[in-house]
């Protein structure tokens, strides 16, 4: 970071003139880490309601050479975008840029593979893209201060993942950094994000889409400005630009960086648990205090747990009627997990939603607010937790740092662990060893098509119950 805050054309070049040579070993194997959790991550969201809703709806309105993950189909690339973003979204299993509180990964891949599948891009711009589109996304998203953002109502992902689309298009594309800003002016217009499915349980599957709707912006945006299309030129620092209009005691010197700072794809954080970035520290912390989930729920008294206070607004429902509901709910993510461990990812389904089991817990868990931790957000999503056992004795533990984030990474082995429970719980017959092979050489790989053709459910058609032909329907012209 640097004192003096950048403009949107020199940032914009900046992100432009980035190279695959620029990258280092340990750079290349931080994408492929990530590309293999996207891989997983949305091949698992594409099989939910959602991914299917989405899919029948791409198939229904777009055709073209850009793949819809699960199901194989395709459609144009902003289609694409809209689709594979949404299910790359769609389960609270996306990687988390902390600094920014967002999900880059699923708004810049999504558009790299869509754009990449047009092109027939090879591996190595794939993933230069991906670093100039994780860059802007997580640099913009800091500049705006996200936490204000958050505290205004407005969701981080939705609300800065559109740059980082619209970067990743672009680089792709082969514009230069006037192209690039021109392609953030015209996004600017596409801006979105609102958080009110956080207070209505019936309203959130809208939340899953704040993946998509960013990644289908800026990939239109970036094509846009490809073709001619004009957009302003300030989009970021202008009298009403994007910190100006939707950033909240902005810090502009956060869009630059010093080149002897990390890339932004080194901040993130890879999620091993389906729930809310925020309470990945509380699932560690009642592992501690647990032996690792040895301790008989029925021991226990008393759950108390103590958090910042953006962990404690809208995220104490002990009801949850949703799928996203039970995944942003303390107390349910509380409950499910001691009840079946922290990686049961369809413990947040509705067929648990009634289960005693979880709901017996959930019943005996209070929060409180510690503003003590306040001031280590977003650097940090801390908690702590106080066990009060039914002999009279209690277990605290805190964390500051949950598993997956930069202090205590994910290794390739368990981003391969994950990979593999989900395609487990969606498919075992998905070809995970032929994906994993391909991240594996997707340096070398001439064409991204030759991993996103893997990226198949076989079961997908037997499973899709919208979006097909209603019996009796007048047949669509030819």
């Amino acid at each position: 970071m640097t004192d003096t805050p950048i403009s949107t054309l020199a940032l914009a070049e900046e992100l432009t003139n980035l190279t695959f040579d620029r990258l280092s070993a340990d750079d290349i194997d931080q994408i492929q880490r990530l590309i293999l959790d996207y891989a997983a991550v949305t091949l698992c969201g594409s099989a939910q309601s959602w991914g299917r809703m989405l899919t029948a709806w791409g198939r229904q309105n777009s055709s073209g050479k850009s793949i819809l993950i699960g199901s194989g189909s395709r459609v144009s690339a902003s289609t694409a975008g809209l689709v594979n973003g949404t299910s790359a979204h769609g389960y609270e299993l996306d990687d988390t840029h902390d600094k920014s509180m967002s999900h880059p990964g699923t708004v810049v891949i999504s558009a790299a593979f869509a754009v990449g599948n047009e092109l027939g891009a090879p591996g190595k711009d794939i993933m230069i893209a991906i670093v100039a589109g994780y860059e802007a996304m997580a640099r913009i998203g800091m500049a705006a201060n996200p936490l204000k953002v958050i505290e205004f109502g407005r969701h981080p992902t939705c609300l800065f993942g559109p740059f980082g689309a619209a970067t990743a298009a672009a680089h792709l594309l082969g514009m230069d950094g006037a192209g690039m800003a021109k392609a953030w002016g015209i996004v600017l217009s596409m801006t979105s994000g609102a958080n009110q499915f956080a207070f209505e349980p019936k309203g959130t599957m809208v939340k899953r889409m704040h993946g998509g709707i960013p990644a289908q912006n800026g990939v239109t945006a970036a094509q846009l400005a490809h073709l001619g299309l004009e957009g302003p030129m300030k989009a970021i620092e202008g009298e009403l630009g994007f910190l100006h209009l939707f950033g909240i005691e902005p810090k502009p010197e956060l869009l630059s960086k010093s080149e002897n700072e990390a890339l932004e794809v080194h901040n993130i954080s890879i999620k091993p648990y389906s729930c809310c970035r925020k309470f990945h520290s509380l699932i560690d912390a009642l592992d501690d205090v647990t032996d690792g989930f040895t301790v008989d729920p029925s021991a226990i008294e008393k759950i108390t747990v103590h958090s910042p206070q953006t962990a404690i607004v809208s995220h104490q429902m002990k009801r949850p009627d949703s799928v996203m509901a039970a995944q942003y709910s303390m107390p349910y993510i509380v409950g499910a997990t001691l009840a079946y461990g922290p990686t049961r990812y369809d413990a947040f389904g509705e067929d648990h939603h009634n289960d005693t089991r979880i709901l017996d817990i959930v019943d005996r868990v209070e929060a409180q607010h510690a503003s003590d931790l306040d001031a280590l957000v977003p650097a940090k999503m801390p908690n702590r937790v106080a066990l009060h056992m039914q002999d009279g004795s209690t277990r605290s533990a805190e964390i500051l740092d949950s598993r997956g984030t930069p202090v205590h990474p994910l290794s390739t082995d368990g981003v391969l662990e994950k990979a593999r429970a989900l395609c487990e719980t969606v498919d075992p017959d998905i070809d995970l060893d032929g994906i994993v092979s391909a991240v594996e050489q997707f340096t070398a790989c001439e064409d991204v098509n030759d991993l996103t053709d893997r990226l198949i459910v076989p079961s997908f058609e037997d499973k899709m119950t919208v979006g097909k032909p209603v019996q009796g329907a007048r047949p669509a012209a030819q």
